[in-house]
């Protein structure tokens, strides 16, 4: 038998649900707003079924309460909440998977250091300084993914302060310094860009 849900339905059905998960989590509207980066005008829509986060959002919404995305989409999904639930499981893997992508720009940078040791007689250590910001990349790229907005200014300004020292340590020899002034107009749009609050 193949039930019809409308969209009206299912915006009810959302906003049920987003209600259930902060409350359950003691969490205001301004709050849950500050942890999506949005507008508690946002949130207060959704609530109210005005209007449906985008499927980013939805995404964002689940797994910052470790739940998946159907449990938002599921009517009265509040009743059998642990079949929705994300296992800790999931959350260790992924751990392990960012962890792993770190792990083999250090193994990359290694066999470089390697090489260089034994076939040219150059001591290339540099590489290892290069490795830092290659890290801060990977580390972006899974909390795009799986993280949370809040660490992107922690990776950010490690990943732009490790790149241009790696570069000034690479041309050493010119004494370019002042490449780190690059770094601090940088620095302030990486903060101010953690600060905008999306609005829809």
């Amino acid at each position: 038998m193949c039930y019809h849900i409308n969209m009206k339905d299912m915006k009810v059905i959302i906003a049920e649900n987003i209600i259930q998960l902060r409350k359950q989590n003691k969490l205001t509207q301004a709050e849950l707003a500050e942890r999506l980066n949005y507008s508690d005008k946002a949130i207060s829509k959704w609530e109210r079924g005005e209007s449906v986060p985008d499927v980013e959002i939805l995404k964002k919404v689940a797994e910052m309460f470790g739940v998946t995305v159907d449990y938002l989409l599921t009517e009265n999904a509040f009743e059998s909440i642990e079949k929705f639930k994300i296992s800790k499981q999931d959350s260790s893997n992924r751990i392990a998977i960012a962890s792993l992508g770190v792990c083999i720009v250090w193994l990359m940078a290694t066999i470089i250091y390697v090489y260089g040791q034994l076939n040219m007689a150059q001591s290339w250590w540099t590489v290892f300084l290069w490795a830092v910001p290659a890290s801060a990349f990977v580390l972006l790229v899974f909390n795009r993914m799986w993280g949370k907005k809040k660490y992107e200014i922690y990776i950010n300004t490690i990943l732009v302060w490790s790149l241009l020292t790696a570069v000034f340590v690479q041309l050493l020899k010119y004494n370019i310094w002042l490449i780190f002034l690059i770094g601090i107009p940088v620095q302030v749009v990486i903060f101010l860009w953690s600060r905008i609050k999306i609005k829809r």
